[in-house]
């Protein structure tokens, strides 16, 4: 890759944010406490990935609820997701210091997310960190969410850059694999899966706990 054609796609929850586990228990209340889904927390977290309605589809089957409910149920739950996560929302360890030396090597960046903008825009604000950012993709950006590679191809032709030269950063099974599915790279950070988690797929660079892995530094 030379550095004119790099391009770094970050996915939002677990890897620019470490919050997955606020995900978990908003989504725990909704799904078990307000809907009856007889559903551990464990079961949840597997669950919860893709867009919001597609978790409702896959726990309750398709059209139980209208598009008006999939609305209703999904903001609730962000609601709750940020009024609880606000209080503690920080960038991941080393975070920064990438994003700033991305930009000074010129290198574009993307966000690349199943997260809808609601929950985008509340984590770029709150960080202020949306300058660094040549484009977004959000779930209302895709017809079909991760593991179709549609978010990461669209991200990188958002940036002009082709999908060998895109190196993506993910925490979940499904994303790496997206990635996979887009023909790009990708380093896993470990903040909600262990690295056991990933052992099907081929293209992942590296593991790591959070950005202050010495395998970061070597990408710049």
């Amino acid at each position: 890759m030379t550095q004119k054609q790099q391009a770094f796609l970050f996915d939002l929850n677990g890897t620019i944010i470490d919050d997955m586990a606020f995900h978990g228990r908003a989504w725990y209340q909704i799904l078990t406490v307000d809907l009856g889904a007889k559903l551990t927390h464990e079961e949840v977290k597997v669950q919860m990935y893709g867009k919001n309605g597609e978790v409702l589809d896959r726990i309750f089957g398709k059209n139980r609820f209208s598009e008006e409910d999939v609305e209703k149920w999904s903001m609730e739950k962000e609601r709750r997701y940020q009024k609880e996560y606000l209080p503690h929302i920080k960038l991941i360890d080393g975070l920064d210091d990438l994003l700033k030396r991305a930009a000074e090597h010129s290198v574009q960046l993307a966000v690349a997310s199943a997260a809808i903008p609601f929950n985008i825009d509340f984590a770029l604000d709150n960080l202020n960190i949306r300058h660094y950012f040549g484009a977004i993709v959000s779930a209302n950006d895709v017809a079909i969410s991760k593991p179709h590679p549609e978010t990461f191809l669209k991200a990188a032709q958002l940036l002009g850059a082709s999908p060998e030269n895109c190196i993506v950063f993910e925490d979940a099974p499904k994303g790496v694999e997206a990635a996979q599915n887009a023909g790009m790279k990708c380093v896993a950070i470990t903040t909600a899966h262990p690295k056991e988690d990933f052992s099907q797929y081929t293209n992942v660079l590296a593991f790591v706990k959070d950005y202050t892995d010495p395998f970061i530094k070597s990408l710049l």
